[in-house]
Parts: C-alpha cells; structure tokens; sequence
C-alpha cells in the first residue's frame, strides 16, 4: 500500500473470529453465587449503596465552576446527614462508595459513617474515566485511592465500584492484585456471580448493578443540554419497589445505589424511606452491607 493510500477502516464486522472472542471472553459471568439461603434463613438480600462523588462529579472534568461544584457539596453538607439519619432510624447498613478527593475533603464524614457502622468501597481517586487511561495510571490511582481511604477510616476497602461503572481491559486484573473481595460495577445478572478473566475463574465476586436501580438516570439535569429531570419521584419509588418485589419474589439481590447530591433533597429523601419502610413490611429480609453480602455467598458457594 503507498503512503499516499489511506488505512482499511477496522470495522467490527471485519474481525476475525480470534478477536471478537477475545473481547468478549476478556471479563466475562461466571458461575452464579447466588445463595440457596440468605443469612439466618432471610428469603431476600438488599444491598443499598452510595455513591458519594460529591465535588469530583465536576472535579473530573477539570471543570473550576463554583457553581457546580456546590451542587457537589450539597451531597456532603445536606444529602449525607438526612441519609445517615434516615438509616440510623430504621437500623440499616449501607455501602458508601467513595472517591479517594472526596475523603480527603470530607475525611470526618467518612469516618462517622464507619462508626455509624457502614462500609468504606473504592470508588476512584477523582471519578476518572479509568477506560480513558494508560493501564499504569489506572492501577496507580486505584490503589492510592484504596490506601487513602484506609488512612483516613482505619479500614481497608474490601470492595470497588469503578467511577461511572466504567471498566477498562485492565480493571479486573487491578482488582485482583488488590485482592479486593468483590466488584460491583458490572450488569451480567439480578444476582451475585464470579467474575471470568479469559475463561479464568478469579474468586471475585460481582455484585451487579444496573441503570434502573441508580437514582441518577431519574433525576440528573444539565442546564446546557436538553437532559432535564422528567419522572417524578413518586414514579421512582414505584420502579424501585417492583424491583425489590422482584428480588423477593425470586430469593435474590436488591442492590440500589444512589447519590447524596441526588438523592438528599428534600423531595426525593422521603422516597428512601418509603422505600425502606415497604421492605421492611415483608418477613425475611436481610439488610447487608456490600462486604457481607460478597461473603456470605463465598461462604455458601
């Protein structure tokens, strides 16, 4: 080919069979972790998480505006303490996934969450787009994040969620060599499993997540696009209820997550409560941070 000719385009669809599969086979569901019994004989496991990305929602896009970055703040200053108080009224731990800046700004936070009795998770040092990122730096913010964490609560994360659920060719081998216990970033099924590296079994467990479980897709705005809240919270509330209804139907997983800086104004906090207090009307039910559920289905596999 001269140089004056241009590269074939490398579409998908001209790949050899060798390489699709190794797309796909790369991080792949392995076998289902799903326990015959949640502890103590519970029929359902419900998992609710946070994501405190506070002031690193705008931090990550180099983005300097005070404007926005008080809407980060209002997470910490607001959304955290109606939350805490809202799970301390009705005895329920939670997951708080945590950016390492955001634990630096607010470290007295994390640790009164500890000691209310949450877990800690690695969420990023500044909610980067880790895919975005030479393998070198991606492993290099994921376990200063991990250490940064430990130094401020006195307790080493055990568990990630990668910033925006993004997840690069090289996150999983990172966490491995963390030996962290559990991913939750990932949507292979409703239920826990193993993840597979190249066909390999990694004895990491997937907590999964998915988009109608996270308060963000509801309620998010950017005043200079078209994305404006559309759903009320009540129409919220009802998804969030018929997906734990599903979970308990089913014996499995209610895994949440939401957003301090979304989820703690004032008409939307109330939805949390609803929400507990309809779980907490059903028999059976074991609220669990994202550590204990991970274990307790290593425990049972």
């Amino acid at each position: 080919m001269s140089p004056q000719q241009p590269e074939p385009q490398d579409h998908p669809w001209q790949w050899p069979e060798a390489r699709w599969r190794a797309v796909v086979d790369k991080v792949r569901a392995g076998r289902s972790l799903k326990p015959a019994a949640w502890k103590d004989g519970a029929r359902v496991a419900v998992a609710i998480s946070f994501d405190s990305d506070h002031e690193t929602s705008t931090l990550r896009w180099g983005d300097t505006s005070p404007g926005r970055l008080s809407q980060g703040q209002y997470g910490s200053r607001v959304g955290i303490p109606r939350i805490r108080q809202i799970l301390s009224r009705h005895g329920v731990p939670a997951t708080f996934f945590v950016p390492a800046v955001v634990a630096m700004l607010h470290p007295d936070e994390q640790r009164a969450l500890v000691g209310d009795g949450h877990e800690i998770g690695i969420h990023s040092w500044i909610h980067e787009l880790n895919s975005k990122l030479p393998p070198e730096d991606e492993r290099d913010l994921q376990f200063r994040a991990a250490d940064t964490l430990e130094k401020i609560t006195g307790v080493r994360p055990v568990g990630i969620r990668t910033p925006s659920w993004d997840f690069s060719q090289h996150t999983l081998a990172i966490t491995r060599e963390m030996g962290l216990l559990y991913d939750s970033s990932l949507m292979a099924d409703d239920e826990p499993y193993e993840l597979l590296e190249n066909g390999e079994q990694t004895g990491v467990v997937e907590l999964p997540v998915e988009w109608i479980r996270d308060d963000a897709v509801y309620f998010n705005m950017d005043r200079f696009s078209a994305l404006r809240p559309y759903t009320p919270p009540s129409s919220v509330l009802e998804v969030f209820k018929a997906e734990f209804d599903g979970a308990y139907e089913e014996g499995g997983l209610f895994l949440l997550t939401m957003h301090p800086h979304i989820i703690g104004h004032r008409s939307r906090v109330r939805m949390l409560e609803d929400l507990i207090r309809h779980i907490r009307a059903h028999d059976g039910v074991w609220f669990a941070t994202h550590a204990e559920v991970a274990r307790h289905c290593l425990d049972a596999a």
